[in-house]
């Protein structure tokens, strides 16, 4: 069953994290359960909500954190769809078997089943983001699911760097793009680089929703969270929604817990997508070099 208007609302989760899985998963779930009372019909995650940004460094006891799919996460947010009618997307650490360990996105529907999986297909591996230790590169590929409020996309954070993923997702007919994400600052750099790093992420996921004529949501955690012996990593904030023109609909706080709630209306997708016709003006006979590492 699809909803009769064009209008929906999203909820983004901006908060921090502890160091316990449990009541991370537990708060999380209450302020999902905000956003549904609060009207919104998609609901999405920041990326691994359940624990503190445990890449910061390299450590096998943290592979303990991961759980399987399904597992006790995604059947939690799946009775929360159930309850209230809701569309979920919430981010999570796969185990998918020994020594096979994933950054995935679930995709849950109204109805509380499970569409599919969104298997985070960049990884990282830069100071304090050390990813490739723990995650294998997704093996699902870019894909978009016909929910009951609308056609969605998911990617997850360093994938929103990416025009390719964006497009390719946007080409199955995704209306609104989704990034469960968590960046943030190096304390130490923060001074000299903070404004042109966060404006950069910003711009790139604003200029996804341009060429693509869709709408971009983007959730991030807050709070410093430090390891023992570093300086740890000061979470950005500034979740927010990107209209099909680019512009900037809502965005919430650098350092604030917030629900927010931001109704897009659907139909002007179609409308941006006649009018700056990106997609059928591509010249698709020229692109195989896109599929090379290089050009020489």
């Amino acid at each position: 069953m699809k909803s009769s208007s064009s209008v929906v609302k999203l909820g983004l989760l901006q908060h921090a994290c502890s160091a316990n899985p449990k009541a991370n998963l537990s708060k999380t779930l209450a302020l999902a359960e905000r956003a549904a009372k609060q009207g919104a019909q998609i609901i999405c995650t920041q990326e691994l909500f359940r624990s503190q940004y445990f890449c910061q460094n390299e450590d096998h006891e943290n592979f303990k954190l991961a759980e399987p799919i399904p597992g006790p996460s995604t059947e939690a947010f799946q009775k929360l769809a159930r309850k209230h009618s809701v569309v979920v997307i919430a981010s999570l650490f796969e185990k998918r078997a020994s020594g096979v360990y994933h950054n995935t996105a679930v995709i849950i529907d109204a109805d509380g089943s499970l569409l599919g999986m969104y298997r985070k297909m960049h990884i990282p591996d830069d100071p304090l983001f050390y990813e490739k230790f723990y995650f294998t590169p997704g093996d699902l590929g870019f894909k978009a699911w016909r929910t009951r409020y609308g056609k969605i996309g998911v990617l997850v954070c360093w994938d929103q760097w990416y025009p390719e993923g964006a497009r390719l997702t946007a080409m199955q007919g995704a209306e609104i793009l989704f990034y469960p994400t968590a960046i943030g600052w190096h304390p130490k750099e923060k001074a000299e680089y903070g404004t042109n790093q966060h404006g950069a992420w910003e711009l790139i996921q604003r200029s996804h929703a341009v060429a693509n004529g869709c709408y971009v949501a983007a959730i991030n955690r807050i709070g410093l969270e430090q390891p023992i012996g570093g300086d740890g990593l000061e979470f950005w904030g500034q979740s927010f929604v990107a209209g099909t023109s680019g512009q900037i609909l809502a965005k919430a706080s650098v350092d604030k817990e917030e629900v927010m709630i931001v109704p897009v209306d659907l139909s002007k997708v179609d409308v941006t997508r006649t009018h700056w016709p990106f997609l059928r003006d591509r010249r698709i006979d020229a692109y195989g070099g896109l599929t090379q590492r290089l050009i020489d």
